[in-house]
């Protein structure tokens, strides 16, 4: 049994744990209980060699000692945060100073937990699970709608905070090609899409659309410009009839402020939405008529397919097909004819079927 316990099974990937201490005992000590719960452990003696390991090996975890040589924990964790391979590490530091000031310092600097010596072996694989829970738990990939960020709050409290959020709001309804809000406004909500389909574009002067966002049944949208503190940066409508729960800006604050997990999810996807955006500009710039319609095909596709079907239709009017491959009706009209001559995509009655959605995906510009 005890054997079994040290063994780790062929497919257990063992996490790895880095160890930055001056003291020989009591490295070679915390080493020891660490290995034997299954750590891969790493270890340095002072704090350059400490961040040229990290950088290296990438450890799930780093202990830090924080009075070292050559560089001391202050000294690694600052330029293990502003390195983008280790900015996210869970990092405990490992200590004998107890006064108030040096604890702030290390928060500040970006500490997952602080431990004083001497501390006991629990203690320590405690601090350790916990800050390896997190991290697991926001590297998880969720979906930006109400079911993916309650799984996220579960995780964390136990509680449907989400759904408390949306509960009981009350219920815009639009039409389709109905305004939600225009360019230029100031943001005084986070919106809820309880049914229907929503847009969110750019106009030039001359009326011309480009579409940067999709937004479906169960996403939130808006909560770009309450993030950022700034007046909406786009106009959103409905592209069908849709039902949205208005949710007050001082109650997404709230959750905000008081979640860091939930905030930190919701900057993720604010990196997201604004990564998706360069590559979208890109496209629009570089690709070729083609390239452009059938990335907006495939776009649509992975946005609005329905997990229980297997068929891709698209059921979409063609000006705002148009605006979200950034191109003519005219155009996008006469690629749509010859995708269905080569049998990439059929037409009936307006809705399109993709036939051949990996020859769409790797369509050569």
């Amino acid at each position: 049994m005890h054997q079994s316990f040290l063994m780790p099974n062929q497919n257990y990937i063992m996490e790895k744990i880095l160890i930055i201490e001056d003291n020989d005992t009591i490295r070679e000590n915390t080493s020891e209980i660490l290995e034997m719960t299954n750590y891969k452990v790493f270890s340095a003696e002072n704090g350059k060699s400490g961040v040229e390991i990290a950088l290296r090996e990438k450890p799930d975890l780093i202990i830090c000692d924080i009075m070292m040589p050559l560089l001391d924990g202050y000294g690694v964790l600052h330029m293990l945060r502003k390195n983008s391979a280790t900015m996210n590490t869970p990092f405990i530091f490992l200590t004998a100073k107890t006064e108030r000031e040096d604890y702030r310092k290390g928060m500040e600097l970006g500490a997952d937990d602080y431990i004083t010596k001497p501390f006991s072996g629990t203690e320590l694989l405690k601090a350790i699970e916990s800050r390896l829970k997190k991290v697991k738990l926001l590297k998880d990939e969720y979906d930006s709608d109400l079911n993916g960020l309650n799984t996220l709050m579960k995780a964390n409290n136990g509680k449907d905070l989400m759904n408390e959020l949306v509960t009981g709001r009350n219920i815009n309804r639009y039409k389709k090609k109905q305004l939600i809000f225009s360019e230029g406004n100031r943001p005084n909500s986070l919106f809820y899409i309880q049914k229907g389909k929503v847009k969110t574009f750019k106009a030039n002067e001359n009326g011309k659309e480009l579409v940067v966002g999709l937004y479906k049944e169960n996403d939130f949208f808006g909560y770009v410009d309450l993030l950022e503190n700034t007046n909406y940066n786009e106009a959103a409508a409905a592209m069908e009839e849709t039902e949205l729960a208005i949710i007050p800006r001082e109650d997404f604050e709230e959750l905000i402020n008081s979640n860091p997990e939930v905030s930190k999810k919701f900057i993720q996807m604010l990196a997201k939405n604004i990564a998706e955006n360069e590559n979208k500009l890109l496209g629009l710039a570089y690709n070729s008529l083609r390239k452009k319609v059938a990335d907006a095909l495939i776009t649509l596709v992975e946005k609005y397919k329905d997990g229980n079907d297997e068929k891709c239709l698209i059921n979409i009017t063609r000006d705002n097909l148009a605006s979200i491959a950034g191109t003519a009706i005219e155009s996008l009209i006469r690629t749509l004819g010859d995708f269905k001559r080569e049998k990439l995509i059929d037409v009936n009655e307006g809705v399109i079927t993709i036939l051949n959605k990996k020859k769409l995906e790797n369509l050569v510009n």
